[in-house]
């Protein structure tokens, strides 16, 4: 699986209302570096990716498994299925997604 952190970490970033200057204070990084992740530009460590995901309130798991799940609706359904819906709708069915997928692969693991 190919990740975009950068575009993760500025979505999740936005999606928390927070800046790259108050993200950076969070996690002990200095904003330019929030900044060069997000441009493509550098890659977090893991060190790092652990505490961004603390401060954004999510788990590294989830970090992956939502873009894995943008990628599969990307890829299988597209966008342009739903381009018409305002971007508020568009993340709506996309966490949606990712807590149906993260249901099922729960009980798909009990039964196991």
């Amino acid at each position: 699986m190919c990740v975009d952190y950068g575009s993760r970490i500025k979505k999740l970033r936005h999606t928390a209302g927070l800046s790259a200057n108050a993200l950076g204070k969070m996690v002990d990084l200095d904003p330019t570096t929030i900044y060069k992740m997000e441009a493509g530009t550098s890659k977090p460590s893991l060190d790092a990716l652990e505490r961004i995901c603390a401060a954004l309130g999510i788990t590294l798991a989830e970090f992956f498994a939502e873009a894995d799940c943008l990628k599969v609706a990307e890829s299988s359904c597209g966008y342009g299925e739903y381009a018409d819906l305002p971007k508020e709708a568009i993340e709506r069915v996309e966490e949606l997604i990712s807590l149906y997928r993260m249901k099922y692969k729960t009980e798909n693991d009990t039964k196991k």
